[in-house]
């Protein structure tokens, strides 16, 4: 099993309104960056935020009607509680199925550091 130094994960939906976040029917961007300075992203959808959306769809006449959804980096998720989001997070990364499931991006620059927590990347250099 590969072996994941610290993490820090960012939730998109924690920067809204608590009235804007409806756990139950959502979708949130997550970035979790790794004490090495790799980035990885995501979108969690929940399984009822698919129903939504198609259902708008069918009125606005996008994705052909509601024909068909697609979103890249898509999870599917029953809530999009933090804890739930942890508990996705932790089990990909057990199963060796995180890097399949998330994208990677550009890693962390020095400049940016001050976004996360104090020597969060102490040994990346």
């Amino acid at each position: 099993m590969k072996q994941y130094q610290n993490l820090n994960i960012w939730i998109e939906a924690e920067a809204w309104d608590e009235d804007n976040w409806d756990m139950e029917d959502s979708n949130l961007d997550v970035i979790v960056t790794f004490s090495n300075r790799s980035k990885w992203i995501a979108t969690f959808f929940t399984y009822k935020n698919i129903q939504s959306l198609q259902a708008k769809n069918k009125q606005t006449g996008e994705c052909m009607n509601g024909t068909y959804f697609f979103a890249s980096d898509m999870i599917l998720i029953d809530n999009t509680s933090r804890e739930r989001v942890y508990e996705v997070i932790a089990h990909l990364l057990a199963q060796e199925e995180f890097e399949t499931a998330f994208t990677k991006y550009p890693d962390v620059d020095k400049s940016e550091d001050y976004l996360y927590p104090t020597n969060f990347f102490k040994n990346s250099y």
